[in-house]
């Protein structure tokens, strides 16, 4: 009997990797190769051992024969699954009908005469070779172990592959790639700032960035002119699907620019990143909405564009109605909305329901009805309308035999977010958002201010330094709540994935945006004094953007969150469950710091 010892590790030395398991072809037929990786699969078949090997390119097949070599059989015998190893072999065509045409070294095999064990593995707590659903808070725990998995290696290729193909962009239209700084002051940015104490400043912190944004525009007053970065960014709010407390930011920043620069800029770095990264050719310029058009036809400012069913407006239509839900709602000011849908005039009164208590947990009153059908018009509330309402209804919605209106009325605003979240739904249920399209808007136009009712204060609706639109300005004195801003979104099938705007770069105008949003100049100063005194140091026109790198990357991968396409992230509390922070730390770190925890 053959006796065989094998160490938990066999030395690498004086072994060198030939090729990845995942490029070999008929080209290689007759060569003796060496290849290294996990074993992905072991089939024992008649006497023959099949180990399927694995590294991120791909799988190739070895072989270990008895008749051959019965101690390296033997050895073989001993592999296990995400087993490290090496093996040496010579590579042959398959035999007629064994061919793999699922991978792409399907066609060969390699006959193996030598194996070394790199080293062992435990039974795993999720399957590596195995396509199944997972529980995600085993998949976050054991993370490396999920991104061995081929999905998430797919997904992390593509990440990369985009981030090089916005570098090699910039890079080619003249953008210096520029590291801001990670340890910086507190700036009010919308969210709350994840601090760090300062060892050698008791009692002072610093903030670590939720964006470069100041950073980058004192950039553009040192006449670096066009700035990118792949940017880490940190902000302590609540989490969500696409919501992470750290994401990366494609920043970018330009001197002597306008909106139009901007956009169009943008439009041909994703028109080749698409192109160079998914082959899909995307068609520019992208649709510009305005945010009033995006709000009145889709309820939000990042609609999803891939399918139809806008909101239409139908007050008109019932305007002398006798039902006291339309005739109360429309005196006291707000609107009867309405989404069209064709060919759904059949729905049963089931389905009617269901969609109601939707509506209803959307956050609108109820959800009215009428249908146009063979028979002639069917819904609750037909009583109430006159035959001229019918006819004016079906006519502002478009109606034709066999469609469906699905209407709210309450205060405009409220009922265009119930209908505009109704919307999106009506697209998943119904089937008509197109799997594999991409879909891009710029939403331009947007308040300068909005009004915080809990506060009674402006805020801005951006950020401090996005500029007004210049035929605005005389507006700032008379009703700043009319101003519109020169900012503008970028949209991708639903979600927000850029946000930029041209920025102040004259000090009153900033000093001035200041003092609209309550902040008294020594606030200012003491915010922001070194970036205004730069602004009196010859600063130029400057505008920019960041598109959101992680939720790029999800859409375009199909993945539902965001935590998909970043290698290690945190879950919904903001926990890592790989590492275990945020953890408690030493007494002595604490005085260090002089710092004292209240556990109360």
């Amino acid at each position: 009997m053959l006796e065989i010892t094998v160490p938990v590790m066999e030395p690498l030395s004086g072994l060198r990797r030939t090729h990845s398991c995942g490029e070999l072809t008929l080209e290689q037929v007759g060569r003796e190769v060496t290849l290294m990786g996990w074993v992905h699969r072991r089939r024992d078949l008649g006497g023959l051992i099949f180990i399927d090997l694995r590294d991120r390119v791909g799988i190739t097949q070895v072989v270990f024969n008895p008749q051959t070599d019965p101690v390296l059989h033997k050895k073989a015998g001993l592999l296990r699954g995400e087993f490290v190893v090496a093996v040496t072999g010579t590579v042959h065509k398959r035999p007629p009908g064994t061919e793999n045409p699922q991978i792409g070294t399907g066609q060969v095999d390699v006959i193996a005469r030598e194996l070394r064990i790199l080293n062992t593995a435990k039974p795993l707590p999720l399957q590596v070779s195995e396509d199944q659903e997972v529980d995600e808070a085993l998949r976050m725990k054991y993370r490396y172990l999920d991104l061995r998995r081929a999905g998430m290696q797919s997904i992390m290729h593509l990440r990369h592959r985009v981030t090089q193909s916005v570098r090699k962009f910039f890079d080619q239209e003249g953008f210096w790639e520029v590291e801001t700084p990670l340890l910086i002051k507190s700036t009010p940015e919308g969210a709350r700032d994840y601090l760090v104490p300062s060892r050698t400043n008791p009692g002072r912190f610093f903030a670590l960035p939720q964006s470069p944004q100041i950073f980058k525009q004192l950039l553009m007053v040192a006449g670096f002119e066009r700035y990118f970065q792949i940017a880490r960014c940190l902000r302590d709010e609540d989490l969500r699907a696409d919501r992470q407390p750290e994401f990366t930011q494609i920043d970018v920043e330009m001197s002597f620019v306008e909106q139009e620069d901007v956009l169009t800029l943008m439009e041909r770095l994703f028109a080749s990143v698409f192109q160079e990264c998914l082959d899909y050719t995307l068609p520019i310029p992208f649709p510009r909405l305005t945010y009033k058009e995006a709000m009145e036809k889709y309820g939000n400012d990042k609609p999803e564009l891939r399918f139809g069913l806008p909101i239409l407006d139908v007050s008109d239509g019932v305007r002398e109605s006798e039902f006291s839900v339309f005739s109360d709602t429309l005196a006291k000011g707000g609107s009867v909305k309405g989404i069209s849908l064709p060919g759904k005039g059949g729905l049963s009164r089931k389905d009617l329901d269901g969609l109601g208590k939707l509506a209803e947990s959307m956050g609108a009153k109820g959800l009215l009805s009428y249908a146009l059908t063979d028979e002639g018009p069917k819904s609750s509330i037909l009583k109430y309308l006159s035959p001229s309402s019918q006819q004016k209804l079906q006519e502002l919605a478009a109606l034709k035999p066999g469609d469906l209106l699905l209407m709210i009325a309450d205060e405009t605003s409220r009922a265009l977010d119930c209908l505009g979240k109704l919307r999106v739904e009506l697209g998943r249920r119904f089937d008509l958002i197109p799997r594999g399209k991409f879909a891009f808007a710029w939403i331009v136009d947007f308040p300068l201010f909005h009004y915080n009712e809990d506060t009674r204060q402006l805020e801005p609706q951006h950020h401090p330094f996005t500029s007004p639109l210049q035929g605005d300005l005389d507006l700032l004195d008379k009703d700043p709540t009319r101003v519109r801003a020169a900012a503008y979104d970028l949209v991708l099938n639903g979600y927000e994935v850029g946000s930029g705007s041209i920025r102040i770069h004259q000090r009153p105008l900033q000093e001035k945006i200041f003092n609209l949003i309550g902040l008294s100049m020594e606030e200012a100063k003491e915010k922001f004094g070194f970036l205004m005194e730069a602004f009196e140091y010859g600063a130029p026109p400057h505008g920019g953007i960041a598109p959101g790198l992680d939720r790029i990357v999800m859409i375009m991968a199909g993945a539902e969150t965001i935590r998909e396409v970043i290698a290690f992230p945190k879950n919904q509390n903001a926990n890592c469950l790989l590492t275990g922070a945020p953890v408690e730390v030493s007494e002595d770190q604490l005085k260090l710091l002089r710092i004292r925890v209240d556990q109360g």
